[in-house]
């Protein structure tokens, strides 16, 4: 088993270790940082546990704070062994509109990043109605053209479908697969193909059903392996190989 997106330095320590413990037969988990300082959270949490990795970097809603000193400093932690992509990085119009421009320009400088290191890039897209980031990371998506990246929480907007498709991403699909109303989600997921489905959590947040509106952690991310599963049509044991073989695949566990 493998989560390829949560976010442990978000816990108190007594609940991270809690979280560690009990996916201690993980395959591996990816801690994402957001900003400097939870970058460095991240890479000390998975610098102490043999099956934790890190991916750095800055957050959209944290893109007022990118500077000549962050972009360096940024340079400098992905180099560590530890980590294993760049991100999250992407556009977030629901928290943060009004720093857009901002969120464009920590986009391309983490796309560069992750390019000249050959790391993956992990997408964060969240919008505000009447105005879809999807749309817009879609479009820059087909005029930048990465090499690897990782669409997390994909959320099945069509075009996102469309695009990602087309450039071989790979999908991360968390709790809201599991949710009753996400049937377009769930719709979307069939049109993947196999090697590019990706298992995560988002801990602590985005729990998935039956745990709505608890904290969510790492070994929950059996439930949406389980729902994905049954979706297509696949035991959860062959449904847990293929995602664990397409973590290896995309960040190298």
């Amino acid at each position: 088993m493998t989560d390829t997106h949560c976010h442990l330095d978000f816990m108190e320590p007594e609940e991270a270790q809690a979280a560690i413990a009990a996916s201690r037969e993980f395959q591996a988990i990816l801690t994402i940082g957001t900003n400097p300082e939870r970058n460095r959270k991240a890479l000390a949490i998975a610098q102490a546990n043999p099956h934790i990795w890190a991916a750095v970097g800055l957050h959209p809603t944290e893109a007022n704070l990118l500077s000549p000193e962050l972009e360096a400093d940024l340079q400098n932690l992905a180099l560590h062994p530890r980590v294993r992509a760049i991100g999250e990085t992407g556009l977030d119009f629901y928290w943060t509109p009004e720093t857009k421009d901002a969120q464009y320009l920590a986009l391309d400088f983490q796309h560069r990043l992750a390019q000249n290191l050959g790391l993956p890039l992990i997408f964060h897209v969240r919008s505000k109605d009447g105005d879809p980031a999807e749309v817009e990371i879609a479009d820059w998506l087909k005029q930048h053209r990465p090499s690897k990246f990782v669409l997390h929480a994909y959320g099945g907007h069509l075009k996102l479908l469309e695009v990602g498709l087309e450039l071989g991403a790979f999908f991360g699909l968390a709790g809201p697969l599991t949710y009753k109303k996400n049937t377009a989600l769930r719709e979307a997921v069939q049109q993947i193909p196999l090697d590019r489905l990706l298992v995560e959590t988002d801990a602590p947040f985005l729990p998935p059903e039956p745990h709505r509106g608890q904290r969510n952690h790492p070994a929950l991310a059996r439930f949406t392996l389980a729902k994905l599963a049954e979706i297509l049509g696949i035991s959860q044991q062959e449904m847990e190989k293929i995602t664990d073989q397409n973590a290896q695949v995309c960040f190298g566990f």
